[in-house]
């Protein structure tokens, strides 16, 4: 099975670290965060990965070079202009002839892969989507009313929120949504599919997860990230 793990970001918000790493290649621990997901990614039966990549492609490279340490074939795809999210999937689609999971550079999870795989093959939907609840303390009560007069008052309520979590399932003929060399997001991708009423299927994650895009979510992966991949 083949994966692609999006690994072309600037990493702009963890300044200072990803002036000299590129953001994928920064340690969680004794490992950098792209080697934790390339480990996970084989476990689930995920033999043949991609990293697409733009901003240090070399650096990433020679990091890895085949795959053969980690047990899978690894080969390295160069946007010559930024793509975005879907927009470097362009490049591969000759050897996407089969469904194939996509993700994220820095993310950190412990998803069942296999599993989320398994539920898109059994789906009639172009794309997979996976999403993570959300739950953010909200700091003020909330007073709901009717005119003039308050009718009650919820305490500090939880904010609910389902996000999406950068991992995602496509089969081929999503291709045929995604323009050749342009910048085009998942975001536009999604909104393409909705638009010409293409199902979007979704997978909720319950496993661990986190993005680690900002400094405080970095530290915070330092800190966590240990106890939950064992």
């Amino acid at each position: 099975m083949k994966a692609i793990i999006l690994a072309g970001g600037l990493g702009s918000r963890l300044k200072p670290f990803t002036e000299a790493i590129p953001k994928p290649l920064l340690p969680i621990g004794e490992k950098a965060v792209l080697e934790i997901q390339i480990e996970n990614l084989k476990k689930h039966g995920f033999d043949e990965i991609i990293l697409a990549t733009n901003y240090k492609s070399d650096y990433i490279s020679n990091f890895f070079g085949d795959g053969s340490k980690y047990g899978v074939k690894l080969t390295i795809s160069k946007e010559d202009i930024p793509l975005g999210t879907a927009g470097p999937l362009t490049l591969l689609k000759q050897d996407l002839t089969e469904p194939f999971l996509v993700m994220n550079g820095d993310v950190l999870c412990t998803v069942d892969f296999s599993k989320l795989y398994n539920f898109a093959l059994n789906n009639n939907s172009h794309l997979t989507i996976s999403i993570k609840k959300l739950i953010t303390p909200f700091e003020f009560g909330n007073i709901l009313f009717n005119g003039d007069y308050v009718t009650s008052i919820q305490e500090k309520p939880d904010l609910v929120n389902f996000i999406l979590a950068g991992i995602y399932i496509m089969k081929p003929g999503i291709f045929n949504f995604i323009p050749d060399n342009t910048y085009f997001g998942m975001d536009k991708l999604i909104s393409a599919l909705l638009s010409t009423n293409n199902q979007v299927a979704k997978y909720e994650i319950s496993e661990y997860w986190l993005d680690i895009g900002r400094i405080a979510d970095y530290e915070k992966a330092q800190e966590e990230f240990k106890n939950h991949n064992n």
